[in-house]
């Protein structure tokens, strides 16, 4: 699988992503990690494996993602967390949708065959709530908008001019998407506990962040 780029943002990872990138060596894959260039701590975890580290100049989860798959050089791009919690048996199966004709999959905790070690009932019900809500206003027919393991076309995603810097990427990225005509699928997946560190999102703080920024891609559409 040498035409996919994985890109791990990792924010005080220390205790998680050494974990990650030694369960990745297994897979033929290219991997680059997006971090702050004070986070010495995560840095020092994971020098043995001399993995392509890019430092992000603006801070956010989405600004780290925008960073790492605008580096992308391969055909595809995955995004995986640095915490533990995407399986990578799943790559293959992600990797075979697209080159079947989707231009990205993302990955469900909701559909038959997937679930979540993690998910909480406010999580859940927020995502309920979400994915329904992007659902009916965007018509994008996938079961999990806010989980972001999703792989896809570099191409098309150097297209769609991101430019949310935090967790509103999860939908500003199958909104955008599905605004230009890309195709979308899904596939189950398995969310596992988290290795260690500290969870980044606020349930309530980011889920109204996601709000207003759904209601911004309703109304500006570019």
């Amino acid at each position: 699988m040498i035409d996919i780029t994985l890109v791990i943002p990792a924010k005080n990872e220390s205790e998680s992503l050494p974990a990650v990138l030694e369960e990745l060596s297994k897979f033929n894959v290219k991997k680059i990690v997006v971090m702050s260039e004070n986070d010495l701590d995560t840095f020092n975890s994971i020098k043995k494996y001399n993995e392509q580290i890019i430092y992000q100049k603006g801070k956010g989860f989405g600004n780290a993602l925008r960073t790492g798959i605008n580096s992308v050089e391969t055909q595809f791009f995955c995004v995986f967390n640095a915490d533990g919690s995407f399986n990578p048996i799943d790559l293959k199966a992600l990797r075979k949708k697209l080159l079947d004709g989707a231009d990205f999959v993302f990955s469900s905790r909701y559909l038959k065959d997937g679930g979540s070690d993690d998910d909480t009932i406010i999580t859940y019900i927020g995502n309920y709530f979400f994915t329904n809500l992007c659902n009916i206003l965007f018509r994008l027919n996938i079961s999990d908008v806010l989980y972001t393991y999703v792989m896809g076309s570099t191409k098309a995603f150097k297209s769609l001019n991101m430019k949310y810097d935090d967790f509103s990427f999860c939908v500003e990225l199958p909104i955008k998407a599905k605004n230009k005509n890309f195709v979308l699928t899904d596939h189950p997946s398995f969310e596992r506990s988290r290795i260690g560190g500290v969870k980044k999102v606020n349930e309530f703080k980011d889920g109204f962040l996601i709000l207003i920024s759904i209601l911004k891609l309703l109304i500006f559409k570019k």
